[in-house]
């Protein structure tokens, strides 16, 4: 099987802002995840990533914060989506641009 893109999206939130999303099911999982997903999901604000949850070969499902790079528990694509705009709407508070 090849990979098959599931979902791509650029959504632009603000003039200064705006959320990239990538989804991949591919035909092996990217190790050491077990799932067979490949994904990037990023928030941009002025031109810097601040905030990205991403799995790549030898680094598994994980997430980028301000406070440094942390473990992600996948277990949908559904729900990955969803704790990323979790994510956005608790850094957009804590910057003040609620």
């Amino acid at each position: 099987m090849a990979a098959r893109l599931l979902m791509r999206r650029r959504v632009v939130v603000a003039p200064d802002a705006f959320v990239d999303i990538v989804v991949w099911d591919v035909a092996k999982s990217v190790p050491p995840s077990v799932h067979r997903f490949k994904y990037r999901l990023a928030y941009v604000v002025s031109g810097d990533c601040v905030l990205r949850y991403d799995n790549e070969r030898g680094k598994g499902d994980h997430r980028h914060l301000a406070t440094g790079t942390r473990a992600y528990r996948f277990s949908s694509p559904e729900r990955l989506v969803e704790d990323f705009l979790v994510d956005i709407e608790r850094w957009n508070r804590e910057h003040g641009r609620s």
